[in-house]
């Protein structure tokens, strides 16, 4: 689920930053720069690491900045494809399920991947007809749900008003297998 990822890059640091200690300047670009963003199939910035080199500090004319090449690692949000993780449901509808992690809600279960017989309720809720038992999918239920593909879409050149917000890495998985699901459903 989380990773370290290498990276290199040429990053310039402001001017007003030049007072602190170098390291310190250039962690607090390299978060400005990459935490909380998802860079196509790395995953998800959840923080810097370590810097591993610093070289360079080169003053590009009429710029004032100093520009430095620096290797460093981050700490990424990357599942793999079967792996199982959990989260709660945020929202359902003829679609599916819309799951959340806390931290990265951009996960869907689509209706066809949802534990089967399974159908949508008059109220927007998914129910499980199990051996004469109905088994409600709630909302904020925490579910366990195997990740079937990971995308990277590439970012639209323009969207509708109304359309759904960009989302720069989606995470399709399933709820229809053994032990996955509520976990209220495989306590006993």
């Amino acid at each position: 689920m989380f990773c370290l990822s290498l990276l290199e890059h040429s990053l310039p640091v402001p001017p007003h930053l030049l007072n602190r200690p170098l390291a310190d300047a250039i962690k607090g670009e390299l978060e400005r720069l990459f935490l909380d963003k998802v860079i196509s199939n790395l995953g998800l910035c959840i923080s810097v690491y370590d810097i591993r080199s610093i070289d360079g500090g080169f003053i590009v004319p009429g710029d004032g900045s100093a520009t430095y090449k620096v290797v460093f690692r981050l700490v990424m949000f990357q599942p793999f494809v079967g792996e199982i993780l959990s989260g709660k449901i945020e929202r359902s509808d003829a679609t599916g399920l819309h799951v959340s992690l806390g931290f990265f809600s951009d996960i869907f279960i689509p209706a066809h991947l949802i534990v089967q017989p399974s159908e949508l309720e008059a109220d927007g809720i998914w129910v499980w007809k199990y051996d004469g038992s109905e088994l409600p999918l709630d909302l904020n239920e925490e579910i366990h749900f195997q990740v079937t593909n990971i995308k990277y879409p590439s970012i639209p050149a323009e969207q509708d008003e109304n359309a759904k917000p960009f989302s720069p890495m989606e995470i399709v998985g399933t709820i229809n297998g053994d032990g996955l699901g509520l976990l209220s459903w495989w306590a006993d």
